[in-house]
């Protein structure tokens, strides 16, 4: 993912669409290196989000309001004073590059008209927010630059601003079909690398779709591409060119099993078998991506430390149950100590003494068999000795049975309990998790979970009452709900779920309990297999693509006696395949 000189000039020009004549109202710096630009016009306030975050530095227009200091930092008192009540005229990228110019009319202290401009530079660990006047003399910024920290450019006030050329790169909107083959293709670089470091502003993942819609592999070194190669690449770079200079853009974000993996301003033809959802502005589309994307990343944060209680204790359970496994293949060999001991006691009156082997008639198999013997024992001793391995095996054979089915169904809970951390959505899911893994002696129970200290069980069951599953409308209106973990998928579809509704699963795989709620009508063939899909995409066998799915009416379900919660028992089940894919299908709110 990457926020190119493309999808800058794609906020550009939504910025300028909304906002551009309009007043700046107020001005905010939530945070240290955040400033917001609340702007009125047509009759409507938007407000523009300028951030340098080193990590995720953007600008958008941003819908919510965010809390802010009660003291304004400097840096927002100083933009106050010269800009608040101003006129935003327009916002200018300079070339391709990651930067955005905020030009603003105002009255100086004079009351004179006087025009200032606001620079956001989005690049990376290098992001910062500049204030300069018309000559591009630094008044201020949100991020001071002494030549101490870097030696290409000062960013102090009294000094002049300007773009370093690092990296003497071309600008794209300006080069031609002539001079994008002269710069591309005189660097012994593979494809894709060749374009991304010749042009400003084009991504690596921009170079990588030239490469795949001209039908080149973007690893292969330019010197060995032909000359049919060369200008389908030249006609591709030219064409998002030209889209870019006429106001053309397409902002999606591209998925992959529900988790936002990259976006753009262009069409993103490469992830074709992958799931994109447009989006109706470059603003919509970067606070969706980093809102679920940020969203994903502090549920993995906060999931680390039951994720591994949950794999260390799979790793302890797959050990022990290699070990019954191998106790059991071991205990095979028992019914033979059997027959050899009753072939002794049968043909034992023939054995002279010291023999260490008889040989005789198999009465089971009407074969004849040879049975060792200890010389030093005598044929009743060695009988018994026999019987007693017989027996002993025996004992281990019924013992290590159960608990290898006990260690089986301990394996496919804490298969499900995983499974149930990649799908959840939130803190309250995960709290659910914890509970089970407590209730099943994983972790132990804290002070605060216990029964003592009401005010904290008032806590958890208003936390509980939160975390509910996963609701979807189907194309015909149906309603369909997604357990996202056992304790869930148990309430789903023993306590919400009516008998006539139909619940789907992933066969013999962990997975969501899916419920499709009838209403008495009869369901359309589509409305099954949109379930079948759901029940795919939130089962183990989401990465494969297509999974079986058994589906059931609820009343056929019963409960599993003595089994964690979501485990269930069914006989008369329909099974199908499904796809994972699940784009047809509407999240409801």
């Amino acid at each position: 993912m990457a926020l190119d000189g493309i999808v800058v000039s794609n906020i550009a020009d939504d910025i300028n669409r909304v906002c551009a004549g309009g007043r700046i109202t107020r001005i905010y710096q939530p945070e240290k290196d955040t400033v917001v630009l609340s702007v009125k016009n047509r009759g409507q306030e938007k407000r523009i989000h300028i951030s340098a975050n080193a990590s995720f530095p953007l600008v958008y227009i941003k819908d919510s309001q965010q809390a802010n200091p009660l003291t304004a930092p400097n840096f927002c008192m100083f933009l106050r004073k010269h800009i608040q009540g101003g006129i935003l005229i327009e916002v200018r990228q300079p070339g391709l590059e990651r930067i955005l110019e905020f030009r603003i009319s105002h009255l100086n202290e004079l009351g004179d008209p006087s025009e200032k401009l606001l620079i956001a530079e989005m690049m990376g660990k290098y992001s910062n927010i500049i204030f300069t006047s018309t000559d591009y003399t630094i008044l201020e910024s949100i991020k001071h630059v002494s030549s101490n920290v870097s030696s290409v450019r000062e960013v102090l006030p009294g000094r002049k601003y300007f773009i370093p050329d690092t990296m003497h790169k071309c600008d794209p909107l300006s080069a031609g079909r002539e001079e994008f083959i002269s710069n591309v293709f005189s660097k012994p670089l593979p494809a894709a690398k060749a374009v991304y470091t010749s042009f400003t502003g084009i991504s690596p993942i921009i170079a990588e779709e030239i490469c795949f819609r001209a039908g080149v592999d973007s690893g292969s070194s330019t010197a060995a591409l032909a000359s049919s190669d060369k200008e389908r690449m030249a006609d591709e770079f030219a064409g998002i060119i030209d889209s870019i200079k006429a106001g053309s853009f397409s902002p999606a974000i591209v998925y992959e099993n529900g988790i936002p993996v990259e976006f753009s301003s262009v069409t993103l033809s490469l992830y074709g078998d992958l799931d994109t959802a447009p989006c109706g502005s470059a603003s919509q589309m970067l606070e969706r991506f980093y809102s679920t994307r940020e969203s994903v990343i502090r549920i993995k944060q906060k999931s680390t430390d039951i994720r591994k209680t949950v794999t260390n204790a799979i790793t302890r359970c797959t050990h022990k149950l290699d070990l019954q496994e191998k106790q059991l293949k071991d205990t095979e060999k028992r019914d033979k100590y059997r027959v050899y001991g009753e072939m002794i006691n049968t043909w034992g009156y023939g054995i002279e003494e010291g023999a260490d082997k008889l040989v005789c008639n198999n009465y089971y198999t009407d074969e004849e068999i040879t049975v060792p013997l200890d010389p030093a024992l005598t044929p009743h001793d060695n009988a018994v000795r026999y019987f007693e391995k017989y027996n002993k095996l025996k004992r281990t054979f019924e013992a290590v049975t159960v608990q290898l089915e006990e260690s089986r169904n301990e394996l496919a809970h804490l298969r499900s309990i995983e499974q149930s951390l990649n799908t959840s959505e939130d803190e309250n899911d995960l709290d659910q998790i914890r509970q089970e893994l407590v209730k099943s002696g994983y972790i132990k129970k804290h002070a605060g979970q216990g029964p003592a200290g009401r005010q904290g069980k008032k806590k958890q069951q208003k936390q509980r009452s939160k975390a509910a599953p996963m609701h979807y409308i189907s194309s015909d209106g149906f309603d369909i709900y997604v357990g996202k973990n056992n304790i869930q998928n148990e309430e789903l579809t023993f306590e919400f779920a009516g008998p006539d509704d139909w619940w789907f699963h992933a066969k013999k795989s962990p997975g969501s309990h899916v419920i499709v709620k009838t209403s008495g009508k009869e369901l359309p063939d589509r409305v099954y297999e949109e379930a079948a899909s759901l029940a795919a995409h939130y089962s183990a066998n989401a990465g494969s693509g297509r999974a079986e799915i058994d589906y059931i009416q609820r009343k056929y379900l019963k409960k599993a006696p003595g089994a964690p919660a979501g485990f269930v028992i069914y006989h008369k089940n329909y099974s199908m395949t499904a796809d994972t894919d699940i784009s047809v299908l509407t999240k409801a709110d």
